[in-house]
């Protein structure tokens, strides 16, 4: 797509883009001196909210609200993708957590910028509402042992919502099913659970209304076409065509985000990771799942600028 300026594909670098629990108030501070800063505004008019005042003014218990975490963390994450392209970096590789995968969409030219945002505003207003008529939020589990994730099936209202490690692993419920979970997680094989401050129970069957909007939204796409390489959630795995990612979009809402095997997928060539802005979270999950050479998480656009790619 035309966002994009042609240049050759590293076949050894990854590009991870961030979920929407990576953002923290006043991020966007840090990019502002881009000269790619403008798409803040080119977002706003697609998602009909003011993105630059998110990025920059909202709190952190503002943020927490999943109408304004989601497009201001794509946000973000496209001007730091845009200053990766503007060193002469265009990875072959593209994989996004959650959210993050509709910044990867745009990335790869599949969805243009203001497909993007149009389709995150869809998406977390949809969430949102769909957490109000059913509240729940999500517990994240550490140090699982043998038969640990299996004695979740005992509980009541509870599913697994994200797989980030083989032994880290977040889980979406109705209230009742996470007070049952953090008063009995040691007896089910689980070392450490902690609640997260979540809008909801995403990546769970109380998603479900939210699915039907976005489909609605999802079969009036435009999408393009792209020669990089995208790993789903979903199921792990490459996909390339609109046709196919229309479907992972939709089902990515209500099912796991497998990002365990998603990284595993990549291939050995890959020897380093670059995570796009608000960055940090993935960076600390990838590294524990295989070894690169190298990767980077910069929270600044110094910082960018000084991969020494």
């Amino acid at each position: 797509m035309s966002d994009w300026p042609t240049l050759p594909l590293r076949d050894d670098v990854v590009a991870l883009f961030p979920g929407q629990g990576s953002l923290s108030g006043g991020a966007g501070f840090a990019w502002q001196a881009s000269r790619h800063w403008d798409q803040i505004a080119r977002i706003s008019d697609a998602a009909g909210l003011d993105v630059e005042v998110l990025v920059t003014l909202a709190s952190d218990e503002e943020l927490v609200r999943t109408d304004r975490a989601q497009i201001a963390t794509f946000a973000l994450s496209i001007v730091g993708y845009l200053e990766l392209l503007d060193l002469g970096i265009r990875p072959r590789y593209l994989l996004g957590h959650s959210l993050g995968e509709f910044s990867a969409l745009v990335a790869s030219g599949l969805l243009s910028i203001d497909e993007g945002a149009r389709l995150i505003s869809v998406r977390s207003s949809a969430m949102a509402r769909a957490a109000e008529a059913t509240p729940g939020s999500m517990v994240a589990l550490m140090g699982g042992g043998d038969g640990a994730r299996e004695a979740l099936a005992s509980l009541a209202g509870v599913w697994i919502a994200n797989v980030n490690g083989t032994d880290q692993i977040v889980v979406s419920g109705t209230r009742e099913g996470l007070d049952d979970l953090l008063a009995r997680h040691r007896e089910l094989g689980w070392r450490r659970a902690t609640p997260l401050s979540v809008g909801g129970a995403f990546h769970s069957p109380l998603m479900a209304p939210a699915q039907v909007e976005l489909d609605a939204a999802l079969a009036t796409t435009r999408w393009g076409a792209t020669d990089a390489t995208l790993v789903a959630n979903v199921d792990g795995r490459v996909h390339t065509t609109a046709e196919e990612w229309r479907s992972l979009l939709s089902r990515q809402l209500t099912s796991p985000v497998e990002f365990l095997d998603a990284t595993l997928a990549l291939p050995e060539s890959v020897t380093t990771t670059i995570e796009m802005p608000p960055s940090g979270v993935l960076t600390g999950l990838t590294k524990r799942i295989r070894s690169f050479d190298e990767q980077y998480a910069p929270s600044t656009l110094s910082e960018l600028r000084e991969i020494p790619l």
